[in-house]
């Protein structure tokens, strides 16, 4: 493993995202509907925050886990009044796309963070990277 490789190399590329002004519904549809634990919230190209399934995950009464009808329809109700930016993390670090992997795992080390939203000089976003695709990286 090149220490030095660019996060560019190790990024995810397809990435989901929500907007500020989305409802909580969307998100939650969106992990539902996919394997992953973090959705950038983006406006005009531009990383705003981030939302973390455990953020989600706060939000959902303790009583889903059996899904009584009242239970969801609770959280349902909840989803649909609450905006993306009400929920999500506003104070995020970014990583630039050609700075080395060692940088984004200093970042994870350091910070305990488990994603950093990859943007480009202009301040774009253009990827994630992920602990697990550092890892991914590492024992490929």
């Amino acid at each position: 493993m090149d220490k030095n490789t660019p996060v560019s190399q190790v990024m995810t590329i397809d990435l989901i995202s929500v907007g500020p002004n989305d409802l909580m519904t969307k998100v939650r549809d969106i992990f539902q509907e996919n394997d992953f634990h973090h959705i950038p919230v983006v406006e005009n190209r531009k990383v705003v925050g981030i939302i973390s399934k455990g953020d989600f995950h706060q939000l959902e009464s303790a009583f889903t886990f059996f899904r009584k009808e009242k239970t969801e329809a609770y959280n349902e109700a909840v989803f649909r009044s609450l905006l993306v930016s009400e929920v999500m993390k506003d104070r995020i670090a970014t990583i630039k796309q050609n700075e080395p992997v060692k940088l984004a795992a200093s970042y994870f080390r350091e910070n305990l963070f488990h994603c950093l939203p990859v943007v480009t000089d202009e301040g774009s976003i253009c990827g994630m990277v992920t602990t697990l695709d550092l890892l991914n990286y590492a024992y490929q």
